[in-house]
């Protein structure tokens, strides 16, 4: 039996992807849950998956200088639309059991905020290298802090197209030809996975992420949060969030709530890689 059973049973495992992907990458775990038994349901937020959009610019071939200039719809979303969906389906899912959340890099803010403004819908809370923002207001403030220096996503400033100001989103451009920046985005993400496999991942990435959403106030109500059994999946190879700033985070919250301290489980993987290990990943989550 997992951590996250109870006298209500087996619960679901709501998965919530992070920034410029979808429920497309949770595919590997809930193939290796599915095998096991385990329900999942893997979220799409809003502007996601099949919503996302696609420019014509973006594709092959591209023009950059028009898709610079390009409106996008995910400007409109903030952190409480994010919020409002996961909490609509946690509330679906809790009619057939308990519900955890599983939040993956940028989705941990958005479990962190779920849990805060509906604690009665979440019965645990999974991290996965994903910010858990206890002491700071969000991601862009740990990173300026000492234990986030040692990323390599500054480095990747060159796959930025447009103004982030204008547009109101950070757009990645994934279908880049450059090898730098194709080498640079593998070392900071999945750098032990083949580049057959990366370059596979990239298909599903999405270029469009909301400004609104990454510098949304994801503190976590201390009264609400601070209960709920949680766990963090530390990748040790990740690049993109060193183990030093997972460490710091972990250590923040245990400071903070030393009654209830995460659980903390350790992979052997980076920031995207985990997600094509589904057995290493369900071994983790599921071990009592």
């Amino acid at each position: 039996m997992s951590l996250f059973h109870s006298d209500a049973g087996a619960p679901t495992y709501l998965l919530v992807h992070g920034s410029g992907t979808s429920s497309f990458m949770w595919a590997p775990i809930q193939r290796a849950l599915a095998l096991r038994g385990v329900r999942s349901y893997a979220i799409d937020l809003p502007g996601h998956g099949l919503d996302a959009p696609y420019s014509r610019s973006y594709q092959a071939p591209q023009d950059l200088d028009a898709w610079a200039a390009e409106p996008s719809p995910l400007a409109t979303i903030t952190l409480e639309d994010n919020v409002e969906a996961v909490a609509d389906a946690a509330r679906r899912l809790r009619e057939h059991g308990p519900v955890v959340l599983v939040g993956a890099s940028l989705g941990g803010i958005t479990i962190g905020r779920a849990a805060s403004v509906a604690p009665e819908l979440v019965d645990g809370l999974v991290y996965v290298s994903a910010w858990a923002c206890v002491e700071r207001s969000g991601p862009y403030e740990y990173m300026t802090e000492p234990e986030f220096s040692s990323s390599l996503l500054p480095g990747l400033a060159g796959l930025n197209v447009g103004d982030p100001g204008a547009l109101g989103v950070g757009r990645a451009n994934y279908r880049t030809a450059d090898p730098d920046l194709l080498a640079g985005l593998k070392s900071a993400t999945m750098a032990e996975v083949t580049q057959s496999r990366f370059l596979a991942f990239l298909t599903i990435m999405q270029p469009d992420e909301s400004v609104a959403v990454m510098m949304g106030d994801s503190r976590v109500d201390p009264d609400a949060w601070g209960p709920i059994p949680r766990m963090f999946v530390r990748l040790t190879e990740d690049r993109s969030i060193p183990i030093t700033m997972q460490d710091r985070m972990i250590r923040e919250a245990d400071e903070r709530f030393p009654d209830n301290p995460f659980t903390v489980r350790t992979l052997r993987a980076s920031h995207a890689g985990f997600a094509l290990d589904g057995d290493g990943f369900a071994e983790v989550l599921l071990r009592p």
